[in-house]
């Protein structure tokens, strides 16, 4: 069984009462990991962001933009 966690609701589900356009994160293999899904999501977030500013600090160009394509 797949367990899901409900973004809009802040709950667990699984495959049997998840909706299906319900907005979730997984799938999870277990209840306690789609439990903790918001807390690795926001971990994976600040990890990601320290990546991003140690790149920055090694004088790497600045993200390109948009802007300057042509549409």
């Amino acid at each position: 069984m797949a367990f899901w966690f409900n973004l809009d609701t802040k709950s667990v589900e699984t495959d049997d009462t998840r909706g299906p356009d319900a907005n979730v994160l997984g799938p999870y293999p277990t209840y306690a990991e789609a439990s903790a899904a918001l807390a690795k999501v926001e971990k994976n977030n600040d990890t990601w962001d320290d990546e991003d500013r140690e790149w920055d600090a090694k004088g790497a160009s600045p993200a390109w933009d948009d802007e300057d394509l042509e549409d």
